[in-house]
């Protein structure tokens, strides 16, 4: 239930003048609804939880919860599809007199405003925190891919949005010599914040000209030797592939290229790698899925399901993925597979659904629960960008997160649009980041089991039994996080909620994971 205090000030001059200021609290705006501002205008509101910025086209439109495309959230058609659907439609404000530039996702605390009609307000005063350039300036948050141990691999796979080198100046990419370069320097920067051992590329040129130069700007940023899987092909207009760079301090490759062309080709890679230090081998599959845009006939057509033109083909794509990872574990003579790329679908839509049915864990949901995205599409979030293994590697992987120096950025610091020198919109996707830590002794993990870590309640306050050492993230039912801390005692509450429902991921120290529903009333 939506709580609302209703606050008088009495403010005194030295001339004893009695000066009345009131302001609204809003405590709980989780469920709001614009057009309940109706009965403020002309006053002053206070939203005592945080709002977002949910668009930074024209303008700033803020919500008390971020939007999430529907496929991302929900079954297509379902109804809970059709509930984010109204979600969406619903809660976000146009915010006015807000200086500087924001991106997406950064959060409004203590945020007080004039309302000056049900859907538009002015900023009165706020505190700007999280998802700010200069916290992600900071780097990548490296406790999420060391959640489950400290990770000895750190791999990204990135869509660079056509990275070309040797045909500029077609319909997509940098269309001459000096817009490449302004490309390269953002990309270059990104790249060697994030320090990956292991890169997984898609929308780069074909031949071998784009990934020698990113591996030679690798090697030169960050001091080591970067080396790229040389797969035979020449540069062809601006037709792109997906392809690899790895460190060879750290990694070298085992077997040859095996590549993967049911539908587009020259996007569907598997390489296997050999961690030096331990003799650890794992399969990365970098893929580029069929893209929604477009008409498409029978099962390509749009059926008005959210999923958009091609889900026929990206279906057959997934489908052969799964074939091909059958004859590819038997070349490589190892089953540990980490499939990374754009697939062009949502975590909800067909082509993941058969990933999943196939035996593949999806590592957004893993350690995100409803949280994840990669891309925002008119303002909705949600991940193209996957990163999927089996249950084999499963118990290897550390972490994962989306490092979103590119989504919630405004498309007018595109090198093409600006002379922004910053790694940030280095390309329209965020760049994925696994940690793995190789050990093929390692057990499977046992998923929600309630023998070991358990959710208990006492006087309505949620506490975590039997994972003391371990840590766990918290999210409201929106998919938003709340937080996410180690857990130090044996009995460990979870304190300072407000009424709602709440996504509980627990992490035990000997790789348990349990995930559980929450109350508050």
């Amino acid at each position: 239930m939506r709580k609302f205090i209703l606050i008088v000030i009495a403010l005194i001059g030295i001339n004893a003048i009695s000066i009345a200021a009131t302001i609204v609290h809003i405590a709980d705006p989780e469920t709001w609804t614009y057009s309940e501002l109706r009965q403020y205008v002309g006053q002053t509101v206070q939203f005592d939880a945080p709002f977002y910025v949910c668009n930074n086209y024209s303008g700033l439109t803020i919500s008390p919860r971020r939007t999430y495309s529907p496929t991302n959230q929900a079954l297509p058609l379902s109804d809970n599809y059709y509930s984010v659907l109204s979600l969406n439609s619903t809660g976000s404000i146009t915010l006015n007199n807000a200086s500087g530039y924001h991106r997406l996702g950064e959060r409004l605390h203590n945020l007080t405003v004039k309302v000056n009609s049900q859907n538009s307000v002015s900023l009165v005063t706020c505190d700007w925190q999280g998802n700010t350039r200069e916290e992600l300036e900071k780097g990548y948050d490296t406790k999420m891919v060391n959640m489950r141990g400290e990770a000895s691999i750190i791999v990204c796979c990135m869509n660079l949005e056509y990275y070309l080198v040797e045909n500029l100046g077609g319909d997509m990419g940098a269309s001459n010599y000096s817009e490449h370069q302004k490309q390269r320097a953002k990309v270059s920067k990104a790249l060697a914040k994030i320090n990956a051992d292991l890169y997984g590329f898609v929308e780069i040129e074909q031949g071998q000209s784009a990934l020698a130069e990113i591996a030679s700007d690798l090697s030169k940023n960050t001091g080591r030797k970067f080396s790229y899987i040389d797969d035979g092909g020449s540069a062809s207009g601006t037709y792109t592939k997906s392809g690899f760079v790895y460190c060879n301090d750290v990694l070298e490759p085992y077997g040859k290229l095996r590549e993967n062309n049911t539908g587009v080709q020259e996007r569907k890679k598997t390489q296997a790698f050999v961690e030096k230090a331990t003799g650890e081998k794992f399969l990365f599959s970098v893929n580029h899925f069929k893209a929604k845009s477009g008409r498409g006939s029978g099962d390509n057509a749009d059926q008005g399901d959210g999923q958009g033109t091609y889900n026929g083909d990206r279906v057959r794509e997934a489908r052969s993925l799964l074939s091909h990872y059958e004859n590819d574990s038997y070349y490589f003579e190892d089953n540990d597979i980490l499939i990374m790329g754009d697939l062009n679908a949502y975590a909800m839509e067909d082509p993941i659904k058969v990933l999943r049915e196939g035996g593949m864990t999806d590592l957004h949901r893993v350690f995100h629960a409803d949280s994840s995205y990669s891309y925002v599409y008119h303002g909705q979030a949600g991940y193209l960008d996957h990163a999927l293994c089996n249950n084999t590697l499963l118990p290897q992987v550390t972490g994962m997160i989306a490092y979103h120096i590119n989504s919630d950025e405004s498309d007018s610091y595109t090198y093409d649009k600006s002379n922004d020198q910053t790694m940030f919109r280095s390309s329209d996707h965020d760049p994925i980041i696994v940690g793995l830590r190789l050990d093929s002794t390692a057990t499977n993990l046992e998923v929600d089991t309630t023998d070991k870590a358990d959710i208990r309640y006492n006087d309505g306050v949620p506490y975590i039994y039997g994972a003391e050492s371990g840590h766990y993230i918290l999210y409201r039912i929106d998919g938003n996080m709340v937080s996410h801390n180690t857990i130090t005692t044996q009995e460990e509450a979870i304190t300072g909620l407000t009424s709602g429902l709440y996504i509980l991921n627990i992490y035990t120290p000997t790789n348990e994971v349990k995930q559980a529903k929450i109350i508050i009333q």
